[in-house]
């Protein structure tokens, strides 16, 4: 439980392993516009080039991100770029089932190799200036007219494409540019521990889109580590109910911040809050219909069966998601153990830099905020829905739906294009004359203080 120690600061118990509060002055020194308060975030972090630019030397190259699903890349030979700050990697399904990434650059003359998404021909890269060629594995197969060229420059191990680490966890694929970064699992933790327990690892892509957005991609994901926006963002959740309701429903969040500048939210306590049928059936279909993610019409349509199949209201929710679990071992959906893992059902968790996943029953909604155009005020923002299959019935492999407009009625619910909304016109709220840091509450944003100290602290070290 987060608690706030007597200096205003934040602080958690042992058990979770946070790492909080103020950086020392020798970290601060080190940083532009750094976090010399937790409760107030200097604005020029949103919109500097000086700090963009540290970001993407010391962050972005050091730093295990969330590059592609799994099913992106179902079969050997199938490939997938991932781009952060103009740097291009590959993703590789090798012909074992293991994955490679590699830097996307000819070793001849830098061409890049390949672009977006899709099967490598022949089971080869193609450079398509010179026709040099590499194996899935990124060692060289061919070079046009080698004689040419000196013995030295046509060394194997220097023709051999340059690869990132990279690990997979419950269907991701991390990259680190950092060959001597530490294990994937390792920077991940405590929060995969928690994920697991709601069965993330069995989801599956329902559908994958983008926006691009006119905010520091810090901004953007900013808007998704708290709930206490809920009432004035997001009005139609609180089912008719106004600000005493909006005040419930934020006291009813529990918030942790975790070491490696992870975090999460989630109810404060286990078990459905809402027990009026009406309203908890209501509730699931505001969610299905304004976001189509963490709530589906699938589920909603098992708990509007049992409408007028319960007696007492009070055990209804207990009911609706007991029917939920009957129709996947019905269907051979393979959800997770009920347990008092699923308080995090409706809460989310982030994971440092830009990632965040959303759990609710067997679906999950996902965010990746990512620099757009090498420019500190615009960002593109991947949203997924996920949801698991029934056993051997998943897609075999996702692909981007496409770029679509935060103002598209037709592809974005009314969720997430209120945020969209309040994302661009924090941004510009920054230059407005007179304003000049954020100010945070220690009960309901400690998440976002957490995610700058650890920013502050990998910049210091990696620069």
């Amino acid at each position: 439980m987060t608690v706030v120690d007597s200096n205003g600061g934040l602080s958690v118990s042992p058990a979770d392993e946070a790492v909080l509060g103020k950086n020392s002055a020798e970290i601060r020194a080190k940083i532009p516009f750094p976090m010399d308060d937790p409760n107030y975030v200097p604005k020029q972090r949103y919109y500097s080039r000086e700090f963009y630019d540290l970001e993407k030397e010391h962050l972005w190259p050091h730093a295990w991100q969330m590059a592609a699903r799994e099913e992106e890349l179902p079969n050997p030979g199938d490939f997938v770029e991932y781009e952060i700050t103009g740097r291009s990697i590959l993703l590789v399904r090798q012909t074992d089932g293991s994955i490679k990434a590699l830097h996307n650059a000819c070793r001849h003359r830098a061409t890049e190799l390949a672009k977006g998404s899709g099967r490598l021909p022949g089971g080869q890269l193609v450079c398509p200036f010179h026709g040099w060629r590499w194996n899935l594995d990124g060692s060289s197969s061919f070079v046009f007219m080698d004689s040419a060229f000196e013995p030295r420059c046509l060394d194997p191990g220097e023709l051999h494409l340059r690869e990132c680490l990279v690990e997979t966890w419950a269907g991701h694929v991390f990259i680190n540019m950092d060959r001597n970064a530490g294990p994937l699992m390792e920077a991940l933790s405590p929060v995969t521990e928690l994920l697991d327990g709601v069965g993330v690892g069995n989801m599956r892509v329902k559908w994958w889109k983008r926006v691009i957005l006119n905010a520091n991609w810090k901004m953007a994901q900013e808007a998704f580590f708290e709930g206490y926006h809920v009432m004035a963002t997001h009005p139609q959740l609180l089912m008719g109910g106004g600000e005493e309701a909006g005040e419930y429903s934020a006291q009813a969040i529990d918030y942790t911040a975790f070491k490696n500048g992870h975090a999460r939210f989630q109810s404060a306590t286990y078990g459905q809050q809402i027990q009026d049928r009406g309203m908890f059936i209501d509730y699931a279909q505001v969610l299905a219909d304004g976001q189509d993610a963490m709530v589906l019409d699938r589920d909603v349509r098992v708990f509007e069966s049992l409408r007028t199949k319960v007696g007492d209201d009070r055990d209804f929710a207990t009911a609706a998601i007991g029917a939920l679990y009957d129709y996947a071992a019905g269907a051979g959906i393979p959800m997770a153990p009920l347990s008092e893992k699923m308080v995090l059902w409706g809460g989310d968790i982030y994971m440092f830099p830009n990632y965040l996943m959303l759990p609710m029953y067997g679906n999950c909604l996902c965010y990746r905020s990512r620099p757009y155009n090498d420019d500190p005020e615009w960002c593109q923002f991947d949203v997924w829905s996920l949801t698991t299959y029934p056993a051997g019935r998943e897609p075999e492999r996702a692909e981007l739906l496409g770029v679509f407009d935060k103002t598209d009625t037709e592809h974005w619910g009314l969720i997430p294009r209120q945020d969209f909304s309040n994302i661009e016109s924090q941004q510009r709220g920054l230059h407005t004359m007179g304003f000049d840091r954020l100010r945070l509450s220690n009960a309901y944003e400690i998440s976002i203080a957490n995610m700058h100290e650890e920013l502050d602290r990998r910049l210091a070290a990696n620069g």
